[in-house]
């Protein structure tokens, strides 16, 4: 068994997105604290990814449609689906892509 506190080895991978990135065997996660305003630019990859939006809005962009998430709402995005991510306001998500991104976690 292996542990990990998410509240250690916290990062700023993008402006306004800090969190803890680890992978399993199979699947690497993050913990993102969000910050109103903050984004993630449009792109893709390999990897299935699953967005839990524990607190706060976001504004989701997947293949040209746009819709907002909130809290107890989970998007699923495809594999290789374009997408990019607005916070509408600060918040919490826990995203989870299968499988692995290599490279992509810190812990």
């Amino acid at each position: 068994m292996r542990l990990i506190d998410t509240r250690e080895n916290l990062i700023e991978k993008r402006p306004g997105w800090t969190g803890c990135l680890f992978s399993s065997d199979a699947m690497t996660f993050a913990h993102w604290r969000f910050a109103k305003d903050a984004e993630i630019h449009a792109h893709d990859h390999e990897q299935e990814e699953v967005w839990h939006i524990v607190e706060g809005e976001l504004e989701l962009t997947a293949d040209g449609v746009t819709v907002r998430v909130g809290p107890g709402e989970v998007a699923i995005l495809a594999p290789h689906t374009r997408h990019a991510v607005r916070a509408l306001t600060d918040g919490f998500a826990i995203v989870a892509d299968h499988p692995t991104r290599p490279g992509f976690e810190v812990v």
